[in-house]
């Protein structure tokens, strides 16, 4: 009998995007394969204890809102303990995982934070390493590589809270309409569009309650494209998929809270010859930043035809309504094989870089 591989999936996590977090968890439980996989759950509080958890208190039909199981057993990889969990609660316990599944969507999950911890602790993980990581997660930092390798990105002005904003500079630039977000968050938290020179200053001030710094961006009118990728050195591109917002935009609660928040549609309805060269693009892009494992390339669409890529999100969301396994499943890859994929992925990139000398 061919022994099961043990994934440990990491969820929750000190993020805004908490919840959104633990729902994604969910729906890979849901769909792994329980024949080739053994779990172990962590959960992750918003203060940052981890916790192991139950398959059946994940899996009961409730509000995402319903808090983590704290009672249960403390425990945390230390350095170099090669998958081995160590329980803080029950030090004679023992659980040895072969990878780790990071659903951590957010700040300390998709910034590098975690997988600076995994490798460390020497266990292999699902996704970009930590500077691809790092990367994608800061939006100016990723537009300034994009622009740099000749890939179009929607023009941009960021500002740090160490330095004065300028509002004159940005109005000269862009006018009274733009989009207004934090540059090292997710999931569109933080994220205003702004119509007019008053609502800038409130709009820069919400952003930086949930980040370091801010990016302002011109105003693109646009359809709203996705592409899914996944690999590591050799990555493939999902089908196209279009979000229709009934908001003004594609907000946070359009994409977790409201039911009838977006239309989705996947395939979008994009001649061959545009759809190729954006999933071109999206490969592309994926490399230039380091990407690893999977990731969502999100663009806008013009009417004469021109694109733009306006971020790439490392560790998308798994919701039964999320875009990146609705993107794959259209491509011919069921949620359980994307699982298996990305295991797959995490397992190989974890053993090609062991021939990497250490010693000089």
């Amino acid at each position: 009998m061919v022994k099961k591989i043990k994934v440990a999936i990491l969820y929750g996590g000190k993020s805004a995007e908490h919840t959104i977090s633990i729902e994604s968890a969910r729906n890979i439980v849901k769909a792994i394969d329980k024949e080739k996989y053994d779990i172990v759950l962590i959960g992750i509080t918003k203060t940052g204890e981890w916790f192991l958890q139950d398959i059946n208190y994940l899996l009961e039909n409730r509000s995402i809102s319903r808090p983590l199981q704290t009672s249960t057993d403390k425990v945390v990889f230390l350095p170099q303990s090669n998958g081995e969990l160590y329980n803080i609660t029950n030090p004679s316990k023992k659980e040895i995982v072969d990878i780790v599944f990071p659903v951590l969507h957010g700040t300390y999950g998709e910034d590098g934070s975690i997988q600076g911890l995994l490798r460390i602790a020497n266990v292999p993980f699902v996704g970009s390493c930590v500077l691809g990581s790092a990367i994608c997660m800061d939006k100016d930092v990723t537009k300034r590589l994009l622009r740099d390798a000749d890939i179009p990105i929607v023009d941009f002005i960021s500002y740090s809270n160490i330095t004065k904003v300028n509002t004159d500079d940005i109005l000269f630039k862009f006018g009274t309409k733009a989009f207004v977000k934090p540059a090292d968050s997710g999931s569109s938290i933080g994220t205003s569009k702004v119509n007019s020179s008053a609502s800038l200053t409130v709009s820069i001030k919400k952003a930086f309650k949930y980040g370091k710094k801010v990016l302002i961006e011109e105003l693109i009118e646009g359809r709203e494209i996705e592409c899914g990728v996944i690999g590591n050195k050799v990555p493939k591109a999902s089908c196209l998929g279009e979000i229709v917002p009934n908001d003004e935009y594609y907000s946070y609660d359009a994409k977790y809270i409201k039911k009838d928040g977006a239309k989705i549609i996947i395939p979008a309805d994009i001649d061959k010859e545009k759809s190729d060269e954006m999933r071109f693009m999206a490969r592309r892009a994926y490399e230039v930043l380091g990407c690893e494992g999977f990731a969502r390339v999100d663009f806008f669409l013009l009417k004469d035809g021109r694109f733009f890529i306006n971020e790439i999100n490392t560790i998308p969301g798994f919701t039964s309504i999320s875009m990146f396994p609705k993107l794959w499943e259209e491509s011919g890859m069921s949620y359980s094989k994307i699982i298996d994929r990305l295991i797959t992925l995490g397992l190989e990139k974890f053993y090609k870089e062991r021939v990497i000398s250490l010693n000089y």
